[in-house]
């Protein structure tokens, strides 16, 4: 759906509409990508308690979107992340590094006391290139 210049991005299936919002929204060449956190297709919570798993379906989330609208990881520009705890910091490199690759995303890493469900640890929401 496009409305003035922004196309909102779909993806299928949409557990998103429910809450009023878009995964993504694309004006021009970029794509403001909404938070993204290891919540699966059926709405479930992947990997409760376990940082790596969440980081790896959130990642997966991620690009999924970014595909969607158009793009990919290695066009993203900037990203923020947000962490329940911020202990997890060097976990978040290492999945930075796997994810991501030079030049690496401009990036804010923010610790917050809770996330959309309490069971989450890390959300990720990101702006970039479209290449369509």
């Amino acid at each position: 759906m496009s409305t003035d210049g922004l196309e909102a991005v779909a993806i299928e299936p949409d557990r998103f509409s429910k809450y009023a919002y878009s995964p993504a929204i694309a004006i021009g060449n970029l794509l403001f990508v909404a938070g993204q956190s290891s919540v699966d297709d059926q709405g479930k919570t992947v990997g409760t308690g376990d940082f790596e798993a969440q980081g790896q379906q959130t990642f997966a989330n991620l690009d999924r979107v970014l595909q969607a609208g158009g793009s990919s990881l290695a066009d993203v520009a900037k990203v923020t992340v947000f962490l329940t705890d911020m202990s997890r910091l060097p976990e978040l490199v290492t999945l930075r590094r796997r994810y991501f690759s030079e030049p690496f995303p401009a990036d804010s890493v923010v610790e917050v006391t809770a996330l959309s469900r309490p069971e989450l640890m890390i959300e990720i929401e990101a702006i970039a290139l479209r290449r369509v």
